[in-house]
């Protein structure tokens, strides 16, 4: 899993250094797929279908665009100027999968706009220093979601991180809420998928005729995900150059 991670990093960061205004969200899939056959592994999302989910994901990567906070299917969409685009990427190597994803600001951002993407990173970061073994999922829960709201943003409703491995999604759900010392206790060899997504509003949310999942305010959000094993050692970042 730890080379897969590393291949994962290497292939998210090219995708996310190359969105620009200009491009179509499907430009960033067909790159993503190409990448992941060129690194010798399986796209992990592509044709896909997850529970409760009314068909199949037909892409590589889900490319979320302002309000969408996951899930978003690429498409003709034209990247414009000041929209907040999530890259989700996972991949397959050798039996195993990893799962990462960024937020990329394309143009100019403005400062509320800058707050909500750095607020979600630290977010992440804040949870990820919360994966030792004996801690619990409460704890991850409870990091991520008071730095949230003390930056004046929401964690959104119905969404998870998973745990992974032979399967993209494996128990347990890591919520981004909860309270310390609560949930299921953190185990050595464990690997989770820890993935805030935040938005600027209430954090509700509707699910559109795609499948996709966007804020029912229709404020934007942010996402930000690393793969992670719990080692005695602490937490180590699998999806991560």
């Amino acid at each position: 899993m730890a080379e897969a991670g590393k291949r994962l990093a290497s292939i998210l960061e090219i995708s996310a250094k190359n969105i620009c205004v200009g491009m179509k969200t499907m430009e960033i899939d067909e790159m993503s797929n190409k990448l992941i056959k060129e690194a010798g592994c399986e796209p992990a999302f592509l044709n896909y279908r997850p529970h409760g989910a009314k068909k199949s994901y037909p892409a590589t990567a889900c490319v979320s665009v302002n309000d969408t906070v996951v899930h978003g299917i690429p498409s003709d969409y034209i990247i414009k100027d000041g929209d907040l685009v999530k890259v989700d990427l996972g991949l397959r190597h050798k039996g195993f999968f990893v799962d990462s994803a960024v937020t990329v600001g394309a143009g100019e951002m403005n400062a509320d706009k800058k707050k909500l993407i750095e607020t979600t990173k630290k977010a992440l970061e804040l949870g990820i220093k919360e994966a030792w073994p004996g801690k619990t999922l409460g704890d991850i829960g409870f990091a991520i979601e008071n730095f949230v709201k003390v930056g004046g943003f929401s964690v959104v409703d119905l969404l998870t991180g998973h745990g992974i491995g032979r399967d993209l999604h494996e128990e347990p759900h890591v919520y981004n809420f909860g309270c310390r010392g609560e949930g299921d206790i953190l185990k050595l060899g464990m690997v989770i998928a820890i993935e805030p997504m935040v938005a600027a509003g209430k954090g509700k949310l509707k699910q559109l005729d795609d499948d996709s999942f966007a804020t029912a305010d229709g404020s934007l959000s942010a996402h930000f995900e690393h793969t992670v094993a719990i080692t005695k050692n602490g937490p180590i970042v699998l999806t991560k150059i």
